[in-house]
């Protein structure tokens, strides 16, 4: 028994939809520029307060603007309907592998946050509970979903990868394609019932499931109480891990007293000249403040697990807590993934925007892969895969 299962009820684009996840901004400003140049884009009903004729509404208070945009796009034909599906999904650029995944639900029964806690769907990542109550609403509110959970299967993820190659090779003309910011195209095709869709429900269900991407979203099926939740189940051959930076737009001290605090922990400190870059490996983190860059060596502590010494941790614990006394969501701090360039965030601090950037190496796979298997908490917001599963393709209905 599989706790991968076809949609019951689907909505698959047409063509237009096609959005960046709601999560995906450093910029609440580029959410509504999005919105303004393409009305059909899923975040107009993903982040209904950041649409333009929305602005100045509450997130809760913009939800009927939500369910507004989603019937209206059911409507004009924006979505076609499907009854028990899956959609074979992939996403291409030259010069780039393909990437695979199934659009499908999973069990929300199967998650699992900690050794104890029996079930296939692995969550690694503490969050931020303001983010998880709101997604619960957009639910409540829609009665559907558009944003998937992206989930890599770690136990036949081989198997799942060349079986979703073939299939979508051997499938034909796309039923929609989908460009996104990076040129990448994302391709799906509906697949109906039958052996075929139950071979592929088979392999991606077939192990352990780590989720990729979406922490706040499994949450929330959980929290709203959804037997199952939207999921794109992928492969490790169709993703890598990029950097998840931070932004602090005020400090609570002087960027000396921060150092002299840092030092005073036992991190060595020496300046960078060059333009600041994402550290090269793991153990040194970067700094931009006013004028100067900085590469700080974060001590580690040696009585300490795996865990407790990754680079992301040890900025939440020794930077962000103890030299600045900032608790992870503070508004003052942004998470920016790998999507920005090191050159955008030492420019907000550059052009005054911000006071401090923490540039910190990419978490290795190696790294990942043990944290989740001993059912630990990776630190906030500190795996950017990529390529992103993209909103507004593929919409589940829920039962009600």
């Amino acid at each position: 028994m599989t706790v991968v299962h076809p949609i019951a009820r689907a909505w698959i684009t047409t063509g237009g939809t096609g959005a960046q996840n709601y999560d995906e901004f450093a910029d609440d400003a580029e959410i509504t520029a999005i919105i303004e140049a393409n009305p059909h884009s899923a975040l107009g009903i993903e982040m209904p307060h950041r649409a333009p004729e929305s602005l100045g509404k509450s997130f809760l208070d913009a939800l009927p603007d939500a369910v507004a945009r989603l019937a209206e796009a059911k409507a004009d034909g924006s979505y076609t309907p499907a009854e028990q599906a899956v959609v074979l999904y992939r996403i291409s650029a030259p010069g780039e592998e393909p990437a695979y995944g199934l659009f499908a639900m999973v069990d929300t029964d199967q998650i699992s946050t900690s050794a104890d806690e029996p079930g296939l769907v692995i969550r690694n990542e503490d969050v931020f509970i303001a983010k998880v109550r709101e997604r619960v609403a957009l639910a409540e509110a829609l009665g559907h979903l558009l944003s998937p959970v992206l989930l890599l299967q770690t136990g036949r993820g081989d198997e799942l990868h060349a079986a979703l190659a073939a299939a979508t090779d051997a499938a034909g003309a796309p039923a929609a394609t989908d460009t996104d910011q990076a040129g990448r195209t994302h391709a799906i095709w509906l697949l109906g019932p039958g052996p075929e869709q139950d071979a592929l429900t088979a392999l991606a269900g077939g192990g352990e499931l780590v989720v990729a991407d979406g922490n706040h979203r499994s949450l929330a099926a959980q929290t709203g109480g959804l037997p199952r939740f939207l999921a794109v189940v992928t492969t490790p051959a169709s993703v890598a891990i990029q950097p998840y930076n931070r932004l602090v737009s005020e400090l609570t001290t002087t960027p000396a007293e921060l150092l002299d605090r840092l030092r005073a922990a036992g991190a060595q400190i020496t300046e960078i000249d060059d333009p600041v870059e994402v550290p090269a490996a793991g153990g040194t983190v970067h700094l931009r403040l006013a004028g100067q860059g900085y590469a700080v060596r974060l001590p580690h502590d040696g009585g300490a697990g795996r865990l407790e010494n990754l680079d992301h941790a040890l900025v939440e614990r020794l930077l962000l807590r103890e030299a600045l006394g900032l608790d992870p969501g503070d508004k003052r701090i942004t998470y920016v993934g790998g999507d920005y360039p090191a050159s955008w965030l030492t420019g907000e601090v550059d052009a005054g925007r911000a006071e401090l950037a923490v540039l910190i190496a990419p978490v290795t796979v190696d790294d990942f892969v043990a944290v989740n298997l001993a059912r630990e908490k990776m630190p906030r917001k500190s795996t950017w895969f990529t390529p992103k599963a993209r909103g507004g393709l593929v919409v589940a209905e829920l039962s009600r």
